[in-house]
């Protein structure tokens, strides 16, 4: 077996089960309430015993022996897609929005399980945004929105175009913002 360094091995956390096949070339992470799947392009070795997973170079791609970087490549994206997965099994992901601007609302759409939202941001006509099925929205005040589920990936992109229906404005910050973000205000000019 090849020498693996620190950084390619990973500790499988207490509450995450792995089922892998070698033949199938994937993995798949199971938690008490999520279930997800990976399909790898190197080998990877369980050791049950100390709780760790060994991420080779051994590519399950036929590549010849001048592409050595590529494999290193197909390596460490492994390890981080691995290490991601671990989280999103075992924690619920979020991303909160904010509505800053007179009269900026948000509602949902009867009906539709919050699966479509109802945008109010100042123009001469309503916004509609239909939610992913594998996240949740919740919104408590008509200007905040919590978008949350188990893919990371996916809540950020939502949010993210929900951000571009009405961007912050660098003069008053009206817009969409996350809740952490800070916009630097414009000085006016004086006449």
């Amino acid at each position: 077996m090849q020498k693996v360094s620190k950084k390619h091995l990973i500790k499988i956390p207490k509450d995450v089960y792995l089922i892998y096949t070698n033949e199938r070339k994937f993995i798949i992470f199971i938690n008490h309430n999520n279930k997800k799947s990976l399909l790898l392009n190197v080998q990877i070795f369980i050791n049950k015993s100390k709780n760790f997973l060994k991420i080779s170079r051994f590519s399950f791609i036929n590549l010849p022996r001048n592409k050595q970087k590529q494999k290193q490549n197909y390596q460490n994206q492994t390890v981080a897609l691995i290490k991601q997965y671990f989280i999103e099994i075992s924690v619920v992901l979020y991303k909160k929005l904010q509505f800053i601007g007179i009269s900026y609302r948000l509602f949902n759409v009867n009906g539709f399980k919050n699966k479509l939202l109802l945008f109010k941001l100042g123009y001469s006509h309503f916004l509609y945004f239909k939610v992913l099925k594998m996240l949740e929205v919740c919104n408590f005040k008509m200007t905040r929105l919590f978008i949350f589920g188990n893919h990371y990936q996916k809540i950020s992109q939502s949010a993210f175009k929900i951000r571009l229906c009405k961007k912050p404005e660098p003069y008053k910050g009206k817009g969409i913002t996350y809740v952490t973000e800070k916009i630097l205000l414009k000085k006016n000019k004086k006449v």
